[in-house]
């Protein structure tokens, strides 16, 4: 089965949700979870007093931008991991896959988070036996591209 025919099962759409769900820093952040496929990974991120880093023009914190590109790019880092093990059950799958780390991550910041909302999108460019790397890019609710990232992660 190659990875375009692995499908992801709404089992395994839970057990994604729940594992980024239970991340208190994520929680903190406000990071809310769209879209999960075997292509791409979105997530939002409505602004809040808190996560601003420029108080004097109101934009996001870079450090968040950082954070957020880095989930969303986890989660498409996760997904990418399933493939290699279909034989386990969800339950060892998310076992094997609670290692689940970065080992690196370049954010280009290319405008200011200026917004009221902000969407985070990955995809996988590659899946490999250890070792994942994923681009993503995080709008503005204009659509205004704010920042770009491409992470690599542990993930066997």
């Amino acid at each position: 089965m190659s990875q375009t025919d692995f499908i992801l099962t709404p089992e395994l759409q839970q057990a994604v949700a729940g594992f980024f769900e239970r991340i208190p820093f994520n929680r903190v952040l406000g990071i809310q979870l769209g879209e999960m496929s075997t292509d791409k990974v979105v997530m939002h991120l409505p602004m809040k007093d808190e996560l601003i880093g420029n108080f004097v023009h109101g934009i996001l914190h870079g450090g968040v931008i950082s954070s957020l590109l880095d989930v969303v790019g986890g989660a498409m880092a996760l997904i990418g991991a399933f493939e290699r093990h279909q034989h386990l059950s969800t339950a060892e799958r998310m076992t094997r896959l609670s290692k689940l780390g970065t080992i690196d991550l370049r954010i280009d910041y290319l405008r200011p988070g200026r917004g009221r909302h902000f969407t985070a999108t990955a995809v996988l460019l590659r899946s490999g036996n250890k070792v994942a790397v994923v681009r993503s890019e995080l709008h503005a609710d204009d659509g205004t591209l704010v920042a770009v990232g491409t992470g690599t992660y542990l993930c066997g």
